[in-house]
């Protein structure tokens, strides 16, 4: 079973936090498009019990279709990732969402920018409800190669960035005795597979952590959510395709993001999505080391 890689890459660029001008653009008068004619019923909002949220890695890819679905949920969305272009598109397609897209370009990996980052993303939204860590980054490993620089790049943005940015939400969310915390890690962190040993080593650092995170802040009435996605349909999985991967029974990112947004809200602790993937994440869990080792999963 090849090392799954199912959410938005999310790697340079400096930190800039603006909302775009034509967010829920109306005429003069606040009548839209239908001006001064009867105005078409509109379709019944669901409305989110988080008003403020932040989506780290949002630019594509499972953190795009979260910020899509808590926009149209009403929720203010604070869309954090490293491409400025793609964060803008976002937000002009939620323009006419209930909830608005505020975009802020920056690199995880730059650790000594995010207190600032954060900081500015909680005033821009007035408080801070829900953040979703969605950010992560996968490269090509060869069977035969060990490359020091890739290894320390995945390491930077899944587990150094994630707790860059999560930290700081514990500590608020502590102070303030409310909010969730919701972290995307992989199956991939289930097991050590020769496949890609530090991208699954990221993932199971991402799970120890969330999980102490979660028992640390129990006390305070904040709760934190571990995902472990399976296949999900997104450029990386395109990319794991045209090398010659064979992957099939892929999910959507919009249907996984659904997914995620219950579990969160159902205050499950570790959910993995679709569920298929617990029972073979339970299977590879007990698989004996000696034969393990021999596999090429």
């Amino acid at each position: 079973m090849p090392a799954p890689m199912s959410h938005a890459s999310s790697h340079s660029s400096p930190s800039a936090l603006a909302q775009p001008s034509d967010a829920h653009a109306t005429d003069s008068h606040g009548h839209g498009a239908h001006g001064h004619d009867e105005p078409a019923p509109a379709a019944p909002v669901r409305r989110a019990k988080e008003r403020r949220a932040i989506v780290v890695g949002a630019s594509s890819g499972i953190g795009a279709a979260l910020v899509k679905q808590l926009v149209a949920e009403g929720v203010d969305v604070v869309a954090v990732a490293r491409r400025a272009t793609q964060l803008d598109e976002l937000a002009r397609e939620c323009a006419h969402s209930p909830g608005r897209v505020i975009p802020l370009a920056h690199d995880v990996a730059r650790f000594d920018e995010v207190e600032a980052a954060f900081e500015r993303a909680v005033r821009e939204l007035g408080g801070l409800d829900l953040i979703v860590y969605a950010a992560g980054l996968m490269l090509e490993v060869g069977p035969n190669e060990f490359d020091t620089a890739k290894d320390l790049d995945m390491l930077g943005v899944n587990v150094g960035g994630c707790i860059a940015w999560l930290n700081p939400a514990a500590n608020l969310m502590r102070t303030q005795r409310s909010g969730a915390i919701v972290g995307i890690s992989s199956i991939a962190g289930e097991r050590g597979r020769k496949g890609n040993p530090v991208y699954g080593a990221t993932k199971a650092a991402m799970n120890h952590y969330l999980e102490a995170l979660r028992n640390r802040l129990a006390d305070w009435a904040v709760h934190v959510c571990t995902i472990k996605p399976g296949f999900v349909e997104t450029a990386m999985l395109a990319q794991a395709r045209a090398q010659g991967r064979t992957i099939k029974g892929a999910i959507s990112a919009e249907d996984c993001a659904s997914a995620i947004l219950r579990a969160a809200r159902a205050g499950k602790n570790e959910v993995f999505v679709p569920f298929k993937w617990r029972i073979v994440g339970l299977v590879i869990r007990n698989i004996p080391s000696f034969l393990f080792k021999g596999m090429n999963i």
